[in-house]
């Protein structure tokens, strides 16, 4: 071999080792970028969320923040990429993320304790903008930036650098998924924020290797001929609002689903990451080049999982509630694959990925604030989650305005009539019962299979099921409707009459009975029902606690519900209720609606806040018996269930006092939870589950309550030898619940045992 082709060799295969070299770094940076940016959202969140009483809006409204800075950091990437391209824009985004790490270790900024008793969204907004504003914004400019740094290297695939997108969120979606399953049940809030900072830094030193490539290479948009000229024209008003629209519908729905869906369980990581890391998943399916779910496989399809959503959202049982979340899960992500793949098939050239990003994270901001803060604002009920579902029909390919409104309207009517001939059964002669209920909205769900090909169509009469669902579901005799920042409270009425029910969610928080079994209405003080019951575990123990004192008791009660426990307590007894919903407070004293408060404990005070930092203010040794009995539908706030928590208790309780915690759960097993949490504080646990107390029909139902103590001597000779009261000892193999560490993947799976 001549001694020039042997050099010409050595430059070629030196040539194709540099460009490995810079796929592979550019791929690594934004991967470790992207982890590194979804990461922090969990586990800053769980930092926060005892703060706001556990409340799920808590993730809603961080949503909102972290799309409004990824916007900003995606506008910033534009800036820098318009404005000052290449060479200088790495000093000067270098120079940003080294100033974001004065913001490091991640903490709650000091000035940030207690929240307002309202305006708490903007409070949050506020408190995260301050902790962890700079570095979030420093990683999110990220992805954009180094797409842009790349297309100009030279790289034979700088031409097209939007692959690099589907790294991002494979880093995002593994990152997401690990922090739940690998990082929260084994580590503890201290190391993952000290892991989290040595990524931040080893990141730093990438970018900076990122840049030192990029000053090396041409530095310089690939050229276009002249047969491409016109795909790179710069995108019109029409692409930037098409963008933003098909980039809103699916960021709505996520904080949408993600509240329906924690609501009921628990507001923890597990179930906040699960909807965001599919909701990412989608985005590396739609640009890869050959996505493995095709998306006119999605398109043809997503009819289907529309109708079995709402047919879930309809039908869905309590007792299925893992079934529903799993068919609103999969409905979300089957919506989320179509619009993000109408979205990948209509990106711009690489000289506009920038502002592509830019418009697309618009929409994905606009979403969040029209989910996260304007609807718990404007809708005294989660409207929004419907209306979305209707949207995400609009934003399926064919849709067409202008043609065919005769049939549509045609159709439509003949749909009506239908609807109001099984609706108004008392016009006709017959009463409307739950079953003649479920054929009606059986009915339109067939119909709208007819349109499953037409998009307007289809949405018609899917929004027409929602309003026939809204208007003429016979599960009450009236219904009033109160929505806060920590939720929707339903107040309502059975066709019976008989009983006035508080729900939130699919959990019952109290009921009182109105009428009696003639019509007549009940007078006077009222009996407390569902978990309250006078042979309820909660009255048992503190009928015991004050027995054993043999004189009336100092009673606090987190959680305020209907202000049943009230009609628990005998003349002399001194009640004081903490609860964090001024929302609960106003409906709890309201006549017209319950009687519980006037009637039997009119002078009560209500200390509204969250009951952690609240309980706190009173002096040591203040109650006899304290009953925690906070709950979110049938989620337990995590953050009063640690030994930390515990401590609270133990400090403000008298001695031979009695903490009664409410633990009833249909999804996680919290009983060892607490005596674990109360054996750290050197107290024992006794545990009675109430399942002979069952009588459904006049809403009295067994509860799990879990009785802690300073000893064995604490509990009365009722309690003591009553076979419902057994001793709970703490589970070895478990881990202290703390501020620090919970496992609630653990909890959920020693229920399924069950």
């Amino acid at each position: 071999m001549a001694a020039g082709e042997d050099g010409s060799t050595e430059k070629g295969l030196a040539f194709v080792h540099s460009r490995g070299l810079v796929l592979a770094l550019y791929a690594a940076t934004i991967f470790l970028s992207a982890a590194l940016l979804f990461a922090v959202q969990p586990l800053f969140t769980k930092m926060v969320l005892p703060r706001l009483g556990g409340s799920p809006s808590v993730w809603s409204v961080a949503m909102v923040f972290f799309q409004a800075v990824l916007l900003a950091g995606y506008a910033y990437a534009h800036f820098l990429t318009r404005h000052l391209p290449g060479r200088l824009s790495v000093i000067v985004h270098v120079a940003v993320l080294v100033t974001a790490t004065f913001a490091l270790p991640l903490a709650i900024a000091s000035g940030w304790g207690r929240p307002p008793a309202q305006g708490e969204t903007f409070w949050l907004l506020g408190l995260f903008a301050v902790s962890i504003g700079l570095p979030f914004f420093a990683l999110s400019a990220n992805g954009p930036l180094l797409q842009a740094w790349f297309a100009r290297t030279g790289h034979p695939s700088a031409k097209d650098p939007y692959f690099l997108y589907a790294a991002s969120n494979v880093g995002s979606f593994l990152a997401l998924l690990s922090y739940p399953f690998a990082f929260e049940p084994f580590t503890r809030l201290p190391d993952q924020r000290r892991m989290w900072s040595i990524g931040y830094f080893i990141l730093i030193a990438l970018i900076a290797g990122c840049g030192a490539l990029l000053l090396r290479s041409r530095n310089a948009l690939p050229e276009v001929g002249e047969a491409d000229a016109s795909a790179e024209a710069p995108p019109t008003w029409r692409s930037a609002a098409t963008w933003v629209g098909l980039a809103a519908v699916p960021s709505g729905l996520l904080i949408a689903v993600t509240a329906h869906i924690s609501t009921d369980v628990v507001a923890a990581p597990l179930l906040w990451v699960v909807p965001l890391a599919l909701y990412l998943a989608t985005f590396v399916i739609v640009f890869q080049t050959r996505p493995v779910l095709p998306h006119r496989w999605m398109v043809l399809v997503e009819p289907a999982f529309i109708i079995g959503l709402v047919a879930a959202l309809v039908f869905g049982g309590i007792d299925r509630i893992f079934l529903p979340m799993a068919v609103n899960i999969a409905a979300f992500f089957v919506i989320a694959l179509v619009c993000h793949g109408e979205l990948a098939r209509r990106r711009p050239a690489a000289r506009h990925l920038t502002a592509f990003y830019m418009w697309m994270s618009t929409g994905g901001m606009i979403g969040g604030i029209a989910a996260g803060l304007i609807a718990p604002h404007v809708f005294s009920w989660v409207a929004e989650y419907p209306i979305l579902i209707v949207l995400a029909i609009l934003c399926r390919p064919g849709l067409t305005v202008g043609k065919g409104w005769i049939e549509i309207l045609i159709w439509l009517a003949l749909a009506a009539i239908a609807l109001v001939i099984v609706l108004a059964g008392p016009v006709f002669g017959y009463e409307l019962d739950e079953e003649k209920f479920k054929i009606a909205i059986r009915v339109l769900l067939a119909i709208s299979v007819l349109f499953w090909l037409s998009p307007l169509k289809f949405a018609a009469m899917i929004a027409l099921t929602f309003v026939a669902v809204r208007l003429y579901e016979p599960d009450t005799g009236g219904r009033d409707y109160v929505r806060s920042f920590f939720g929707v409270h339903k107040i309502s009425e059975p066709s019976d009459g008989q009983f006035r029910l508080l729900m939130h969610g699919t959990t019952e928080h109290g009921a009182q009975r109105i009428t009696d079994a003639d019509g007549n209405p009940v007078t006077g003080r009222p009996e407390p029902l569902t978990y309250y019951h006078v042979t309820s575990p909660i009255a048992q123990g503190i009928k015991a606690a004050r027995e054993r004192k043999n004189a009336p008791i100092r009673l606090a009660v987190i959680g305020l519900g209907t202000g049943s426990i009230a009609c628990l307590t005998e003349p002399g007894d001194a009640l004081t209720y903490y609860e964090i919903d001024a929302a609960v407070v106003r409906i709890a004293k309201d006549p017209d609606r319950f009687t519980f408060l006037r009637e039997c404990a009119p002078q009560a005070p209500i200390v509204i806040g969250d009951a952690r930092l609240t309980l706190a203010d009173a002096a040591d040794g203040a109650y006899d018996v304290i009953v925690v009995d906070a709950f979110t539908s049938d989620a337990i706030p995590v953050h009063l269930v640690t030994r930390e928590a515990m401590a609270i208790y133990l400090q403000k309780l008298a001695p031979n006092g009695i903490i009664l915690m409410h633990v009833s759960n249909r999804h996680m097993e919290l009983a060892s939870v607490v005596a674990g949490i109360a054996e750290a504080n050197g107290l024992v646990t006794w545990v009675n589950d109430g399942s002979e107390d069952e009588d459904e029909a006049n809403y009295k139902y067994s509860s799990t309550v879990c009785a802690v103590a300073r000893s064995e001597d604490d509990f009365s000779n009722d309690m003591a030898e009553d076979e419902d009261w057994q001793l709970e000892e703490p589970d070895a193999t478990q881990w202290v619940w703390t501020d620090d560490y919970s496992n609630v993947i653990g909890a959920i799976m020693r229920q399924l045992k069950k």
